[in-house]
């Protein structure tokens, strides 16, 4: 049987002991519609000092002919990329340290895969694991789309407000991955953002705007990611395209008339998150 140290390359080497590292995962596939999730993640690992710690090798996860390695020429020199699952370091003087994996979700061996990132969060010795997420819903693309997130840590829960797992059905590594921390007892949140159904094939900034403001104010880190041009301006690639279509706009009217009703946001206020996150893992330093 194939064990997690055969595909895991990783080593912690010269980078000193961390300061509260939590481990941010956002996967490219069912559960990042629109490529919101990894461009999400990718705020918060993208500075000049960030340093790629690991990496999981894609041979054994992947039925290459899905998810299809590319070709690149650089300096007229031809290159083949593979399906890349890094894990990549970012230290944050004064804040906690995140380490961010960006990969695709394996085709296969998905328990080999789930294994090797457990190994890393232990190695790194990360205080909690937040998996991020962008899912198609019935929302409107007109309004600030909700972030939702639960958890199986019912101490976390109780702070966060946020709810059990109640999904039942097909499932991604995002769901096995949270299954397993919580075997483990290692604390992990599912975060996940709303992407209009009618326009999933879209870019949609303003989801992975909300993602990571979500992410900065719980990590308590910031980000430098400024959305504001690409917000408009795919706002009106989208107010364009449901123009064009009378039945499409009337259902949008539909979906803004029962957004409204609701409350704007399924999780308390980022600020409440992100001061009981850190009183949660505070906590749990200090519990021997």
């Amino acid at each position: 049987m194939m064990e997690a140290t055969d595909v895991l390359d990783f080593g912690t080497g010269s980078i000193g002991a961390l300061d509260r590292p939590v481990m941010l995962i956002g996967l490219e596939g069912w559960f990042d519609v629109g490529g919101a999730a990894t461009q999400a993640v990718s705020a918060f690992v993208n500075a000049d000092h960030a340093v790629t710690v690991g990496s999981i090798d894609p041979d054994p996860f992947y039925d290459f002919t899905q998810q299809r390695p590319q070709v690149r020429i650089d300096d007229d020199v031809r290159e083949i990329v593979w399906p890349a699952n890094e894990f990549i370091l970012q230290r944050n003087l004064g804040h906690r340290d995140v380490i961010g994996l960006i990969g695709v979700e394996p085709h296969l061996n998905w328990q080999t895969y789930v294994n090797a990132i457990v190994l890393a969060a232990e190695a790194l010795g990360c205080e909690a694991i937040v998996t991020v997420g962008a899912n198609a819903e019935a929302i409107p693309h007109t309004r600030v789309p909700p972030v939702t997130g639960s958890t199986s840590t019912p101490e976390l829960a109780r702070r966060l407000g946020l709810v059990a797992p109640s999904y039942e059905g097909i499932t991604g590594v995002a769901g096995v991955l949270n299954a397993e921390f919580d075997f483990l007892g290692i604390p992990s949140v599912s975060l996940r953002v709303g992407i209009p159904h009618y326009l999933m094939n879209t870019e949609h900034p303003q989801a992975v705007a909300a993602l990571a403001r979500h992410l900065s104010h719980v990590l308590d880190v910031e980000h430098d990611l400024d959305l504001h041009s690409q917000v408009e301006s795919w706002r009106d690639v989208h107010d364009e395209a449901t123009a064009k279509d009378e039945q499409l706009r009337l259902y949008v009217d539909l979906l803004e008339a029962e957004f409204d009703r609701r409350a704007e946001a399924a999780i308390p206020s980022a600020d409440d998150l992100g001061d009981q996150f850190e009183s949660f893992l505070k906590d749990q330093r200090e519990d021997p």
